[in-house]
C-alpha cells in the first residue's frame, strides 16, 4: 500500500479552506427488496435471497415496494425536504460484477425529496446548518469478497466471490449541497452529520442503522481551496466509510493529503478513494465518473411515483418525536446535568443508555456503566461503543448482581471482559471464573486475623480512635481473598473484633 505525503492538520488549515460534501446511503428495513419479492434479510447464506428480478433475467419486470416509498418520504420529511408530487426512476448504466443487470435502478433528475436541511449540533453546542440537495431512492448492489490477497481488496486478490443477497435492497441516498465555512471543525462536523442522519433514520424506524453491517454508509467528498478563493478545488470521494470515527478520520486525512498535493504544485486528481482503518489512510480507487458517464435515462419498466399531498400529510402525522426534542425530554427525565448529557451524546451512547434504562436500570447506573466501563473499552479498541456488542440486558444483569452483593464493582469489570470475550452470560462467567463475593464470616475472620497480625500497629491506631486507618486492614483482607471479600462486611467484622464502636 503506497503512502501519500501529508501536511499536518494545522498547516493545512493555515493555507486552505475545506469544502465538504456527503452522500449517505441508508438501507431500508423493508421485508422485501426494492423491486422484487425476494426477502430483505441480513446474514443469510450467500445467494439465497435472490430471484429473477434481482439477477436481471430476460423478460422479468420490476414492481416498486410501496413501503420503501413511504419510508423514503418519511426520511425526506425528517430532513425538512420538499416532497415531489411526481418523480420517476432512471437507469444508471455501468458494468460491475455485483450489478447483474449492468445498470442500477436509481433516481437522477427527479428525486423524491429535495431542498432540505439539517441543523447539526457540535460538541460545544455550536449549531451548523447543512443544506440537503436531495434524497433519492435506489437499489443496493451485491457484495464482492476478494479472496487470496493480503488486504481483502481487489488489488492483489486471486479471485472474487459475489453474493447477490444485497442486490436490490432498498436504499435512500442523501446528498448534501457543498458545505463551506467549517474550517478546522470539518472532521468534527463530518462525524456529527453522519451521526445525526443515523439517529434520524433509526428514530423513524425505517432502517436498522447499524453501520458495522453497512445499513448506513457514507461517501465523504473533500476539496480544498486557498483562503480567499471562491472557486471550489478538485474533490476526492472516500467511499463506503462505515463508522462515525472513520468518517471523522477520513475527512481529516484527506484534508492533510490534499494540502500536501497542492503545496507540491501538482493538481488533485478527481477520484474515489478507499479508507483503511488500520493505518487511517486512504488509497486511490478509480477516476471519479461524472453523471454523463452513466448515461442516465428514464426507467421504461416503471411508472412515475405520484405522492399526493394527502398521502404525504398522512405520513407526516406518523412521524415520531424529532431527535432534538427527544434529547431535551430524555435529559429532563434522567436528571442529567448539561455536561453529563452532552458527554453521553458525544460518546454516541444515547440510544444504548435509553435501552438500558428501559430494560430496568436506573438512569445513574446506566450512565455509569456506559460512560465508564464500556466507553473506556471502546476507546481502547478504537471503535464506536455500539460496535463492542454489549447488550443493554447485560448491563442490567451486571448492575443487579452488584446491587445484590453477589459481585463487587471490580469483579463486575472482569465479568464484562468475559462477556466481550464471548465466554457467556454474566451469570455463567461468575460461575466459571469463581468470582462470587465472599460474605461468609468464617473465611473473612480468618483473613482479618491474618491481616491484624501482620499490622499490629494499625490495629492499635484503630483502637485509639483513628478509624480511618481501617483501610489498611480491609486492603489486606481484599488482597488475601483476591478482591472477592464483601468490603462492607469486612469493615464491620474488624470493628467488632477490635471492640470499636463508630
Amino acid at each position: 500500500m503506497s503512502t501519500d505525503e501529508i501536511l499536518s492538520f494545522d498547516e493545512a488549515m493555515e493555507k486552505y479552506d475545506p469544502v465538504l460534501g456527503f452522500e449517505v446511503h441508508v438501507e431500508l428495513n423493508t421485508k422485501t427488496k426494492m423491486f422484487s419479492s425476494a426477502p430483505n434479510v441480513f446474514g443469510d447464506e450467500p445467494n439465497t435471497n435472490v430471484n429473477e428480478v434481482d439477477l436481471g433475467m430476460p423478460g422479468v419486470l420490476p414492481v416498486v415496494n410501496r413501503t420503501a416509498i413511504e419510508s423514503s418520504i418519511k426520511i425526506g420529511l425528517a430532513l425538512n425536504c420538499k416532497i415531489a408530487e411526481s418523480c420517476r426512476f432512471a437507469r444508471k448504466q455501468y458494468f460491475y460484477p455485483d450489478t447483474p443487470k449492468n445498470f442500477q435502478t436509481s433516481q437522477y433528475d427527479e428525486p423524491i425529496a429535495y431542498d432540505g436541511y439539517l441543523d447539526i449540533e457540535l460538541e460545544d453546542g455550536t449549531v451548523f446548518r447543512v443544506e440537503i440537495e436531495r434524497a433519492h431512492m435506489e437499489e443496493d448492489a451485491g457484495k464482492l469478497t476478494h479472496m487470496g490477497g493480503a488486504t481483502g481488496r481487489i488489488q492483489g486478490a486471486d479471485f472474487s466471490l459475489v453474493d447477490y443477497n444485497r442486490a436490490g435492497v432498498p436504499l435512500v441516498e442523501i446528498v448534501t449541497k457543498p458545505i463551506e465555512g467549517a474550517g478546522s471543525r470539518a472532521p468534527e462536523l463530518a462525524k456529527a452529520y453522519v451521526a445525526a442522519v443515523r439517529e434520524i433514520v433509526k428514530n423513524l424506524g425505517v432502517s436498522d442503522a447499524r453501520m458495522e453491517r453497512g445499513n448506513v454508509r457514507c461517501d465523504a467528498n473533500v476539496s480544498l481551496r486557498p483562503h480567499g478563493r471562491e472557486r471550489f478545488g478538485i474533490r476526492s470521494e472516500t467511499k463506503n466509510v462505515n463508522s462515525l470515527r472513520a468518517v471523522e478520520h477520513a475527512v481529516r486525512y484527506e484534508i492533510q493529503r490534499h494540502a500536501a498535493v497542492l503545496d507540491s504544485g501538482e493538481p488533485v486528481i478527481q477520484e474515489t478513494r478507499h479508507w483503511h482503518e488500520d493505518t487511517r489512510t486512504t488509497t486511490s480507487g478509480r477516476a471519479k465518473s461524472d453523471a454523463d458517464d452513466y448515461r442516465y435515462f428514464p426507467e421504461p419498466d416503471l411508472v412515475p411515483v405520484v405522492a399526493s399531498r394527502e398521502w404525504v400529510e398522512e405520513l407526516r402525522a406518523t412521524l415520531p418525536e424529532p431527535p432534538a426534542e427527544r434529547r431535551k425530554r430524555l435529559k429532563a427525565d434522567w436528571g442529567y446535568s448539561d455536561l453529563e448529557f452532552r458527554d453521553v451524546v458525544n460518546a454516541g451512547v444515547l440510544d444504548e443508555i435509553e435501552e438500558t434504562i428501559a430494560a430496568g436500570a436506573s438512569a445513574s447506573v446506566a450512565r455509569k456503566w456506559w460512560m465508564g466501563e464500556i466507553v473506556g473499552r471502546a476507546k481502547a479498541a478504537d471503535v464506536d461503543p455500539g460496535q463492542l456488542g454489549v447488550q443493554p440486558a447485560t448491563v442490567v444483569e451486571l448492575s443487579r448482581m452488584v446491587e445484590a452483593g453477589k459481585i463487587n464493582n471490580k469483579m463486575a469489570s472482569q465479568v464484562l471482559d468475559g462477556v466481550l470475550a464471548g465466554e457467556g452470560t454474566p451469570e455463567e462467567i461468575v460461575e466459571k471464573r469463581g468470582l462470587a463475593v465472599v460474605s461468609d464470616d468464617g473465611p473473612l475472620l480468618e483473613a482479618i486475623d491474618a491481616a491484624l497480625a501482620a499490622q499490629p500497629d494499625v490495629a492499635d491506631k484503630i483502637r485509639g480512635g483513628k478509624v480511618q486507618a481501617i483501610g489498611a486492614i480491609v486492603g489486606g483482607v481484599m488482597k488475601a481473598t483476591r478482591g472477592q471479600a464483601d468490603a462492607a462486611r469486612v469493615r464491620e467484622l474488624i470493628l467488632e473484633k477490635l471492640g470499636v464502636t463508630v
